[in-house]
């Protein structure tokens, strides 16, 4: 490919993480052209090229089977904070100046001559996230520069994080309401995919970020990034957002325009957490017993009471409420995986087989007969359960059905 664009460069995160001897997932090209000349030159190569981004100076072209972004160098011409007006530019310094972060800004021809114009080699060595050029002026630009840094700093940063670039995050933390939702729900959910993000959260706690972007229902977020890591429990983005937030994360997900399943997942977790409550005392003992276990698996998805289990054990380690101890959790964890789900074995169908019209009636008799069955631990099976139907059913003359 760049056989095609004479000097061109791979560009950003290929050549970050190849030095930091990381796995490389996408490679970025840059190269001194417009971008209607790019993809002229791609095209004449033989390759298979999208123009999908060009009015950004950005084309696809598909190499091996593989998507590769080949962008124009560029220069800001004005910004606000959320958008750039760019002009096309064949200055690699200046494309490089433009760039967010210092380990973010390097380029590598293809001859293997490393291009570092901003120490970000070096602060890729040392672990160290620091702006390009003055860290205000960057974060004006582009407000989501503030969440950037975090996930940026939960991946390549040790030790002490850079002074001057708190100060400006912590400046222009009213500058995050301009925000739009769907670009903070996409920068927190790619934070939280890290090893370890406890720490980066932690900064983001102090200097105001996660309250001005969560509300103040995130006290303690971090605490229980912590104790969630402590506990082994799956470096999940969406478990661990649920951790951010005391209650209310199916409601801050719906703020931050996350899609339909992933606030269904976080309310059928809040519901199982709620069933799972209660039978904290039988899971410190030793319990709860298996028809207990059946009703819980009746009632609520398995991995949505894996993810309740998870978070309670984890909220009590965090702030040291008695419940039961982490051998406890594991051995109903391994239960509740090892437990075949219980189905309720009656259909409507079995209902009208037995003469009860269509209508609500149906559904009370139904109703009780599975009342009847959750209370016998889920365990009656479907001749069972159609006597029970048939019992309920009494005297159509006269006994009155059942309310459920």
């Amino acid at each position: 490919m760049l056989a095609a664009l004479p000097g061109g460069r791979a560009v950003g995160g290929a050549v970050r993480d190849a030095l930091a001897s990381r796995p490389v997932a996408d490679v970025d090209v840059a190269a001194p052209f417009p971008p209607e000349e790019i993809a002229a030159r791609l095209a004449a190569a033989g390759l298979r090229v999208h123009e999908t981004g060009l009015a950004h100076g950005t084309v696809t072209a598909v190499l091996h089977g593989q998507p590769v972004e080949v962008t124009s160098l560029r220069r800001d011409v004005v910004t606000d904070g959320r958008h750039a007006v760019v002009e096309w530019t064949t200055d690699w310094r200046e494309d490089a100046a433009r760039r967010d972060f210092t380990i973010n800004a390097l380029s590598l021809s293809a001859g293997g001559d490393l291009w570092d114009y901003f120490g970000g080699r070096e602060d890729l060595a040392a672990g160290r996230v620091r702006f390009v050029g003055d860290p205000a002026t960057r974060l004006a630009e582009d407000h989501l520069r503030a969440l950037r840094y975090f996930r940026f700093q939960a991946r390549y940063g040790r030790g002490e994080p850079d002074p001057a670039a708190i100060a400006a995050i912590r400046d222009a933390v009213p500058s995050l309401a301009r925000l739009s939702a769907e670009r903070v729900w996409s920068e927190l959910k790619r934070l939280l995919a890290a090893p370890d993000p406890a720490g980066a959260v932690a900064l983001m706690e102090e200097t105001g970020v996660l309250p001005a972007i969560l509300g103040p229902d995130s006290l303690g977020a971090a605490r229980h990034l912590r104790a969630l890591a402590a506990i082994g429990a799956p470096a999940d983005p969406m478990l661990r957002f649920d951790a951010l937030l005391t209650h209310g994360a199916a409601a801050a997900a719906r703020r931050l325009k996350a899609s339909n399943e992933e606030v269904a997942r976080l309310v059928a977790r809040y519901r199982a957490g709620h069933d799972l409550l209660p039978l904290q005392p039988e899971v410190a003992a030793g319990g709860p017993g298996d028809d207990a276990l059946r009703r819980l698996l009746a009632e609520q998805p398995r991995d949505r009471l894996l993810d309740a289990a998870w978070h309670r054990q984890a909220v009590n380690r965090a702030w040291s409420w008695q419940g039961p101890d982490d051998a406890a959790w594991d051995r109903l964890r391994a239960r509740l995986q090892a437990m075949p789900g219980p189905v309720f074995p009656l259909l409507g169908r079995d209902a009208l087989a037995l003469g009860v019209p269509p209508g609500p009636a149906l559904g009370r008799l139904l109703a009780a007969v599975r009342a009847w069955w959750m209370e016998g631990g889920c365990t009656a099976d479907g001749p069972a359960c159609r006597a029970r139907l048939a019992e309920l059913m009494g005297d159509i003359h006269g006994k009155a059905l059942p309310e459920g």
